[in-house]
């Protein structure tokens, strides 16, 4: 069996490893001059692998593509992803929030171990070596690079999608995949910093909240929220991000505009509503206790000092009317954050969208349109938060694929 895997990322790289495994012969073609160029940029260069958790947890967290991604995470599962690193000389560490590192704290590392693998498989390797388009042949499939086009029995699809296009992700497949008739989700930024923000909160640059719910409503209808996050808030020059500000991008980019939604923060969700109330009017405390000095018992002292200038008075607690009372208790559980726009897919984590499930057989890979055409990673309609998950689901449907292809 001759199979070629196209693109050498974390995808590419487990589907080339498990189909060489399997005694097919396998080329892996890469655009860029080296392979692995996402996972080395990947955690601030840390590479968050997985997750401390299982199959199950992995999947419930993928929304919409839960189901479609159960069949390939019950096979190569977090636990696996480690032992698969480990026994490559991969030490791994697990971090409060659950992320799993490389100990070293280097993407090379885990880059290294991938490519390794493959090539000690058998795996050819070409990069350098970008591909223009791919059609059906017959009983083979031909594999256009624009100096010379390959045949092969089968061709595994591991482009990526659109997020850090500097790292060769420009979506060159949703082309190919459209040519073959398969559906292409809409596309859009997700895991991705967001902008907007009024200008006191943007003269809060480089503030983090350790602890928020960040959450996504729709301006009109039902008061359901979209999405919802509890995590470190980051205020930024531009606007927001940090892990709850880019977990709910996603809901945010979903919408037809940023005029149909709305963000708000719970900036203190270790009390609630009726607690606050009742430290606002204890009369023991509220006689001597500024404001300014209550909210920096549970804030940063630039947020809350930001937070007294909207309401106007650093007053004493027992000189604010109800009225600004409950302004306050509004501010600190229902903060609005303006969004107006995203930094893009030039800063995206992930690209949300890609081709359509339904068309993609989830045990194969194998897409049910064409035979021998197998699409894996983040070109399907899959992605996750923030949090190793989608290297994960990466792993997790390269080797399905790979595993299948060669079969």
């Amino acid at each position: 069996m001759h199979v070629v895997v196209i693109g050498a990322g974390a995808a590419g790289m487990m589907a080339a490893y498990a189909a060489a495994t399997r005694r097919a012969t396998v080329v892996l073609l890469e655009k860029n001059n080296k392979t692995g160029v996402k996972i080395l940029m990947s955690g601030g260069t840390r590479c968050n692998l997985t997750h401390h958790t299982d199959a199950r947890g992995i999947a419930d967290a993928f929304g919409h593509s839960k189901r479609f991604l159960q069949s390939s995470l019950g096979g190569f599962p977090p636990q696996a992803v480690v032992d698969f690193f480990e026994s490559a000389g991969v030490a791994t560490k697990i971090e409060s929030t659950g992320k799993v590192f490389p100990v070293s704290n280097r993407a090379v590392q885990v880059r290294d171990a991938l490519h390794r693998y493959a090539v000690d498989a058998g795996v050819e390797i070409r990069t350098g070596c970008g591909v223009t388009g791919i059609r059906p042949d017959g009983q083979k499939w031909l594999v256009d690079t624009g100096q010379s086009v390959i045949a092969t029995d089968r061709v595994i699809v591991t482009t990526g999608g659109k997020s850090w296009p500097g790292c060769g992700t420009t979506g060159d497949a949703y082309a190919w995949m459209t040519e073959l008739g398969h559906a292409v989700e809409r596309t859009r930024p997700a895991l991705v910093p967001l902008i907007g923000g009024e200008q006191w909160m943007k003269d809060l640059s480089g503030l983090v909240v350790d602890d928020s719910i960040v959450t996504v409503l729709p301006v009109a209808g039902r008061q359901k929220s979209l999405a919802r996050r509890r995590g470190s808030l980051l205020f930024t020059h531009f606007g927001f991000s940090g892990p709850a500000a880019m977990d709910v991008s996603g809901a945010i980019t979903a919408a037809a505009s940023f005029d149909q939604i709305r963000m708000i923060a719970d900036l203190v969700p270790q009390c609630s509503e009726e607690e606050l109330q009742a430290v606002f009017g204890n009369r023991q405390e509220s006689g001597k206790t500024k404001v300014s000095s209550l909210l920096a018992m549970w804030l940063p002292n630039r947020l809350a000092s930001g937070i007294v200038t909207q309401l106007g008075q650093d007053a004493r607690l027992a000189e604010l009317s109800r009225k600004s009372k409950n302004r306050l208790t509004q501010d600190l559980k229902r903060m609005p954050l303006p969004v107006s726009g995203t930094r893009g897919f030039e800063k995206a984590e992930v690209t949300a969208g890609g081709v359509r499930l339904s068309q993609i057989n989830p045990r194969t890979l194998e897409s049910r349109i064409h035979k021998g055409l197998f699409i894996a990673g983040e070109l399907l309609d899959v992605d996750g938060p923030i949090g190793g998950y989608n290297f994960q689901a990466a792993f997790s449907t390269g080797r399905a694929a790979g595993l299948a292809a060669s079969a």
